[in-house]
């Protein structure tokens, strides 16, 4: 069968993948390779062999007209990726893990090219939920876009308090140059900034870009990771019906008590939970106390509103 724009846009078979110069790659995938592929970027585990170039042009008339899409924006290493798997694990919806498309359009925004995307991931399975997108940190230059072009969309903004950030983004030199190389692309850090300075700027960007958000999008909600990795049941309980998902007691239970929990979830052979959180966070206290004072610091100097910035985060918390 020749694929043509009007085939492609009609079935979630056929996913947007990325874009090359002006046409779009398309990608063959069905539910299975959807559930197996932990993210939708280089690292896609397609149904077969055999992408696809379609003219982006010609696929943006043949798009369908984007139904309302679920969302879930974070910051980073705040177990985005567990809840987007426990929620996939609770019903049948579509759950789509880091498009590259997306990210894309993050480094260099075209909107004609967001609207398509906007469209083409928001495609489900029959009458199914809506289908749940896990962004990544560059998408989050994109809220206030994504949320005009869809004020009633579900979304949850997953975030760690400054402190809890800074652990979990400065505990090693490859995680610290990801800090350096994000805060100077999209939170104004200047080349001599230090680490912590780094680390201030692109929790700060991400704070008031959520807390904007929170004002366009009625149906979003702040999510502390802390409070997820916790109690994961209660709020899965809480969060999934925001999220178009049902929650369902037993289902919960048997997810959270499941090998999801018991494993890394970007990695799901090697063993990690939360009590191996905990103790490395523990540890990460110890080793990085002078880090976090000096992050404190960067952060009151960098926002002379930290202190009520931090206190309206907490008043939107879930």
């Amino acid at each position: 069968m020749r694929l043509t724009p009007a085939i492609i846009a009609a079935s979630p078979d056929h996913y947007l993948h990325s874009f090359e110069a002006a046409n779009a790659v398309i990608v063959p995938m069905d539910r299975a390779a959807y559930a197996r592929s932990i993210f939708l970027d280089a690292r896609i585990s397609p149904a077969r062999d055999g992408a696809a170039l379609v003219p982006a042009a010609q696929l943006a008339d043949a798009a369908p007209q984007a139904a309302t899409t679920a969302w879930i924006f974070h910051v980073a290493h705040c177990g985005s990726t567990l809840l987007a798997r426990a929620l996939e694990a609770m019903s049948n919806g579509l759950v789509l893990r880091e498009p590259m498309a997306l990210r894309q359009l993050a480094l260099e925004p075209d909107p004609a090219r967001l609207r398509l995307v906007l469209a083409m991931l928001s495609r489900r399975y029959g009458g199914e939920e809506p289908t749940l997108v896990k962004a990544n940190v560059p998408v989050n230059a994109l809220l206030l876009q994504i949320a005009a072009a869809d004020p009633a969309a579900p979304a949850v903004l997953l975030h760690l308090g400054l402190e809890d950030y800074a652990l979990a983004v400065l505990r090693s030199p490859q995680h610290r140059g990801w800090v350096r190389d994000i805060a100077a692309r999209f939170a104004g850090a200047p080349a001599a900034a230090s680490d912590a300075e780094c680390l201030a700027a692109l929790w700060l960007w991400q704070m008031r870009a959520f807390l904007a958000a929170l004002e366009a999008m009625p149906q979003a909600v702040m999510l502390d990771a802390e409070r997820f990795y916790a109690d994961p049941a209660s709020t899965l309980t809480a969060l999934a019906p925001r999220l178009g998902r049902p929650a369902v007691p037993a289902r919960i239970a048997e997810v959270v008590a499941g090998p999801l929990f018991s494993t890394y979830s970007k990695r799901p052979g090697v063993a990690f939970d939360n009590a191996a959180r905990l103790e490395r966070r523990s540890a990460l206290l110890r080793e990085m106390a002078g880090d976090l004072a000096e992050v404190r610091r960067a952060a009151r100097s960098a926002a002379p509103d930290l202190a009520e910035l931090e206190h309206r985060i907490a008043a939107a918390a879930l």
